[in-house]
């Protein structure tokens, strides 16, 4: 096909389903289901196009139901890391060189197959192995990624199509080149949707990709690569590999032809690679472009003007859907004394009203958090609850292991604005409150902004304009996606570009020109038509 810079459809978001009962969708989901629980399956590593099987296996149970064996997933190491690696640059040749057209195409065949076929497949698999809701499932790892391999591909097209201005007698125009070697991707376990997001978006800029999901989502990942073979990927354009995390990132980072990094995790191993690439920045042939959206302690910030309802719903939504385990989660609330009474009384019979337990029963509002390590370290912060003087908790408190790793929903009280509970991640279902005095409105305001080193995501609760526009200046580098009178999670793809500053990442925004500008190195190219054939100018004249 000839190099065009073709027309895109214009993107829109994909429509929710609501799996309601009765429902078609519903129906399909709950066979797909079924189907799913009953297979056992093998989870390849997959380099240049094939499956390599390791014979090093390890189990992937359901969350929510450790008795239930999902599949048995081949770990990979050094050598089939490096493997990987060879298999990216091996590709970079010819998918660096394919027209914008051609790899937009892959990827929008990518979303169309998403929408119908592989639905059902990836919201299952997301249910099963990451324990989240029918409806977590779908706006995540159903419209969520569909949107971005939509929307990235018209973002893209913006990119081809700003060029730089001409005068008389010459031609300016820039290439956008993929950049030179290859992007290695470590993605989270908490969203299908940037697993999927994360090694697409540098290789629809035509990088190849050196892949590592997290361990915990190797499931759903199999998947994806599945979709993506489907759609017409090249084989080598991703390589995904299985494997111990700091094996992989330790080969990755050690080859020259590192190129950049794509990263959602935590923010200490996100410092860590960093630190990694500094210390051995003499050894690499470019700048490595490091891209990373990290942790978050996200704040709900309450004005006495608040709408209480609207307010004590978007806490419970936007604290406790899929477990907490949203780096946007609300993870800590700041209220007035003029509403604490209230709000307390809202809070509590909204939470009372939560199911917890098998994803596969429609009925739940909530799954299990992802592991053993994360059932013990968000347990070990609600034993901190029940034990500190400065804390009580309101509701919730316990977890159980018996059949799968459950934490209650959790309302925490403390006295101390700065505690443990105030400023750390917990990344599971606890949220905290703090009361403050209605004149001390500027402390609090204060400590929103400074007491903890994050700045992902936040929400103000106000009815009155003035309060907003002064909190909206006030908190203005407190959150990189800030909410009015709204949750701090459910940002869409298109309408609210995601990422965070300050110890949350580098804000380059996730499904925006502002990531996909970060995988591309711009060559300007000047033709001159008339170029000179005299060394003088004409001041050099005489008079």
């Amino acid at each position: 096909m000839q190099d065009v810079l073709a027309s895109i459809p214009r993107p829109k978001n994909e429509p929710v389903w609501t799996y309601a009962p009765g429902s078609a969708e519903r129906k399909a989901l709950k066979q797909t289901l079924g189907r799913m629980s009953s297979e056992t399956i093998e989870l390849p590593l997959v380099v240049g196009g094939k499956e390599i099987k390791t014979g090093i296996v390890r189990e992937v149970r359901a969350p929510h139901r450790q008795a239930l064996l999902l599949a048995r997933c081949h770990e990979g190491g050094a050598k089939e890391a490096d493997q990987a690696v060879e298999a990216a640059l091996g590709a970079w040749r010819d998918w660096s060189r394919t027209p914008f057209a051609m790899r937009a195409a892959v990827f929008l065949k990518a979303a169309d197959l998403l929408a119908t076929k592989y639905r059902p497949i990836l919201n299952a698999a997301t249910m099963l192995g990451q324990s989240k809701t029918a409806h977590q499932a779908e706006i995540d790892a159903a419209c969520e990624l569909i949107d971005f391999f939509r929307f990235n591909v018209e973002r893209a097209r913006r990119i081809y199509l700003e060029q730089p201005e001409s005068t008389s007698g010459t031609w300016n125009f820039e290439e956008a080149r993929p950049l030179e070697g290859f992007v290695f991707a470590a993605t989270p376990f908490n969203f299908t949707a940037i697993a999927g997001n994360l090694p697409t978006a540098p290789a629809l800029m035509g990088n190849t990709v050196v892949w590592k999901p997290a361990q915990a989502a190797v499931y759903s990942a199999h998947f994806i690569m599945q979709l993506l073979a489907e759609a017409g990927l090249p084989a080598g354009v991703i390589n995904m590999v299985h494997g111990s995390p700091s094996v992989i990132a330790d080969v990755v980072t050690s080859r020259s032809e590192l190129a950049g990094i794509h990263f959602t995790g935590s923010t200490d191993v996100f410092r860590g690679l960093c630190k990694t690439v500094g210390d051995r920045i003499g050894s690499y042939r470019n700048f490595p472009r490091l891209v990373g959206e990290t942790g978050g302690k996200d704040f709900v910030f309450a004005h006495p003007s608040a709408d209480l309802d609207a307010l004590a719903v978007a806490l419970v939504r936007g604290a406790f859907e899929y477990q907490g385990q949203k780096c946007s989660a609300a993870s800590r609330l700041y209220v007035p004394a003029s509403l604490y009474p209230a709000l307390k009384e809202r809070l509590v019979g909204l939470i009372s009203q939560i199911r917890m337990g098998d994803v596969v029963d429609f009925r739940h509002f909530m799954g299990a958090v992802i592991d053993r390590r994360a059932f013990d370290k968000i347990s070990a912060y609600l034993e901190l609850a029940r034990t500190d003087a400065s804390c009580s908790i309101v509701t919730g408190g316990q977890a159980s292991d018996e059949a799968g790793f459950f934490v209650q929903p959790t309302l925490v009280e403390t006295t101390d604005p700065l505690h443990r509970l105030m400023r750390e991640e917990i990344f599971g279902p606890v949220l905290t409150m703090w009361t403050y005095a209605d004149d001390d409105y500027e402390r609090a305001l204060e400590l929103c902004d400074t007491s903890t080193p994050y700045a992902l995501t936040g929400a103000f609760f106000a009815r009155d304009r003035a309060a907003i526009a002064h909190a909206a200046a006030r908190l203005r580098y407190a959150a990189g996606n800030f909410y009015i009178n709204d949750k701090p999670t459910g940002a869409v793809v298109g309408q609210q570009p995601f990422g965070g500053a300050r110890a949350s990442g580098t804000n380059d925004k996730a499904g925006s020109v502002l990531n996909l500008s970060r995988w591309v190195s711009p060559r300007i190219v000047k033709e001159n038509f008339t170029p000179p054939t005299e060394l003088s100018y004409p001041f050099m004249g005489e008079e």
